[in-house]
């Protein structure tokens, strides 16, 4: 991994991350660059953040849940990716998705679990922090769901996800999807443009 290696901090609740994810295969085409995922916990980040999710900030604002309706059509139609379906069991407390996918990370099945996560929380939209529905799902995409929700439980497991989480916030992170390319952050899908650039020496 090249220390320019832009980093995409994700949380499997943000449906956000889940477009950001879509639209960074064309990306890594572009420029020849692979993008480094880092798996962190939202929840954790918005706690020591005193931050709340887009649902909860934009309840009762005038125009302002309109604007982010428009935004996201305009980086579906830029990007040319899949819009995603709102999950009806938002929030989905996404603890253990987030703790299995670094058992992903060390069982080499990390871009497979990825995908699959993210596809049962936006595209087929599913209660995935019900064990048993996340179990299902995640092995009807060809995971050995059972082994990584198993190793999810290890203590130094959770103690990555707990670095990473606190890493991101001393870093400058409030939310997800956050990107860093070396020092430079940058906050929310709108921003991967920016990303881009940078890493294409734009």
């Amino acid at each position: 991994m090249s220390s320019t290696a832009p980093q995409f901090m994700f949380d499997f609740g943000s449906p956000n991350a889940f477009l950001s994810h879509e639209a960074i295969p064309a990306i890594e085409k572009r420029t020849g660059v692979k993008f480094d995922y880092v798996p962190i916990l939202l929840g954790g980040i918005f706690k020591a953040t005193n931050n709340k999710s887009p649902a909860e900030t934009l309840a009762g604002v005038k125009n302002k849940r309109e604007f982010q309706a428009l935004e996201t059509e305009r980086f579906v139609r830029r990007f040319k990716v899949q819009p995603y379906v709102w999950n009806p069991f938002f929030p989905v407390n996404t603890l253990n998705l987030m703790r299995a996918a670094i058992a992903a990370q060390l069982e080499g099945v990390f871009e497979k679990y990825v995908d699959a996560a993210f596809h049962h929380m936006w595209r087929e939209p599913k209660k995935m922090d019900d064990p048993e529905i996340a179990l299902k799902a995640l092995t009807a995409s060809g995971l050995d769901a059972a082994k990584l929700f198993a190793r999810a439980q290890e203590a130094d497991l959770k103690a990555k996800l707990i670095e990473n989480t606190q890493a991101a916030v001393e870093r400058g992170a409030f939310g997800s999807p956050t990107f860093f390319v070396g020092k430079e952050m940058f906050f929310g899908k709108e921003q991967l443009r920016e990303v881009e650039e940078l890493i294409s020496g734009k």
